[in-house]
């Protein structure tokens, strides 16, 4: 019965025992009497059963939590089943030990290795807990309309675990093994500052993948269009975003670079906005004009057009430009919902052959760039033609020729150049 207070002694003692076990156990052995093992065998044994059936027992609890939808009962139990395992263990090893005759240093050794079995079940206890904070934090984000959970709760998740085991490896170096872990964090640190000096770019990607999220710029599955590219977002890592572009490449684009650039998320614009100029030919008569504006408008008019606009902006017409080859009337309309594209190209394919068709009807023809040359044989605008006469130091010639009498191209076409359709 020399094992009372053994736990103890692996917080008081800090020099390493294992030269000192092995040099005792013969005397461990021979100062123990057979019913101590047997009841050491016993208490082992009945620790091992007993964890397996509280295990068992914690599984199922966990199926029928899941079935009935209770998952946090279900997380809890699962996150159980094999902690209880090691902890009932550890505790029939810990009454089995009472009954061994051991020595100072055997006694210190095995109250270590008890200690870290303990350490061992509550940190794996806590690891496996964290799938119920996961479920939690899902339930709270789910309940928004922001994509936030699927980004930031598996990144937090695994933050988290990773947090737990290095926690669990510093208890344990300090407080079980006695190491001195004043050191370490110094090393650490100073190891810290050179890898950040040497992944600096790394670095700037995480916390710009923090800010992705933080900020909310865009979301799993939403459109953007950045530095010229166009796609729809399928993963943000730590370190890069990946997007599908409308080609079909996938496109890895380090998150920094949405920090530093501008990003246009095409998903959250609440309408789609069309502006169409359409352009009718200069000899369209006033009336006509008047007519074609109308026409627009009473296409606008129509159920099946007008159902997927915008009620809060209404379509725009107007004459509003005379170009310097059409007359130019301005359309202005905003389509919902933004996400379907594709139906807004039917509605627009549906409007522009509307249009057509009632243009056809009314005489209206589209203009389309063009020049118009004016002849001298246009009855509308008759070219005429006179003589000057040019005056000289010899007096005045006809135009055409020189002082001489002799022809004068030059000045005969310099001439006509100067006349206008209308001149008399």
């Amino acid at each position: 019965m020399q094992f009372v207070g053994f736990i103890g002694l692996a917080q008081t003692e800090s020099v390493d025992p294992v030269d000192s076990v092995l040099e005792r156990l013969g005397e461990t052995f021979g100062q123990t009497p057979w019913f101590g093992w047997i009841a050491l065998f016993g208490f082992l044994l009945g620790g091992v059963v007993v964890g397996k059936l509280v295990a068992v027992g914690l599984k199922r609890w966990s199926e029928r939590a899941t079935r009935g939808g209770w998952q946090g009962q279900a997380a809890l139990a699962h996150a159980g089943e094999t902690p209880v395992v090691i902890v009932l263990t550890t505790l029939g090893l810990t009454l089995g030990l009472a009954w061994i005759n051991m020595s100072e240093s055997v006694a210190m050794f095995m109250a270590r290795c008890v200690s870290l079995l303990y350490t061992i079940a509550f940190a794996w206890f806590l690891y496996n807990m964290v799938d119920l904070f996961d479920l939690l934090l899902r339930k709270l984000t789910a309940r928004t309309k922001s994509s936030l959970d699927d980004q930031l709760v598996p990144m937090l998740r695994r933050t988290l675990r990773l947090f737990l085991i290095v926690l669990f490896v510093m208890f344990t170096a300090e407080n079980i093994f006695g190491a001195d872990i004043t050191a370490w964090l110094a090393g650490l640190g100073v190891a810290g500052l050179a890898v950040s000096l040497a992944a600096q770019d790394s670095i700037k990607n995480i916390f710009g993948s923090i800010t992705v999220m933080l900020d909310q710029i865009f979301g799993i599955g939403d459109r953007i269009q950045f530095d010229g590219r166009d796609g729809n977002v399928e993963e943000i890592g730590f370190r890069s975003t990946k997007v599908r572009t409308l080609e079909g490449e996938l496109l890895t684009v380090p998150n920094a670079k949405f920090v530093d650039g501008s990003v246009l998320n095409v998903t959250r614009r609440p309408c789609i906005r069309r502006v169409m100029n359409v352009t009718i030919t200069y000899d369209t008569p006033l009336e006509k004009v008047e007519r074609a504006v109308e026409i627009i408008k009473g296409i606008f008019a129509e159920p099946d057009i007008a159902s997927p606009f915008v009620q809060k902006f209404p379509p725009r017409v107007a004459f509003d430009a005379l170009n310097s080859d059409s007359l130019n009337i301005k359309v202005f309309y905003w389509y919902a919902p933004s996400s379907d594209y594709w139906g807004y190209l039917d509605h627009a394919q549906k409007f522009n052959l509307r249009l057509m068709r009632e243009f056809e009807k009314e005489g209206i023809e589209f203009a389309f760039p063009t020049q118009t040359l004016y002849l001298a044989g246009d009855s509308k605008r008759a070219l005429r033609v006179g003589t000057e006469k040019l005056v000289t130091d010899g007096g005045a010639a006809p135009v055409g020729q020189d002082a001489a009498g002799r022809s004068d191209p030059e000045q005969l076409f310099g001439h006509a150049s100067r006349l206008s359709p209308d001149a008399p």
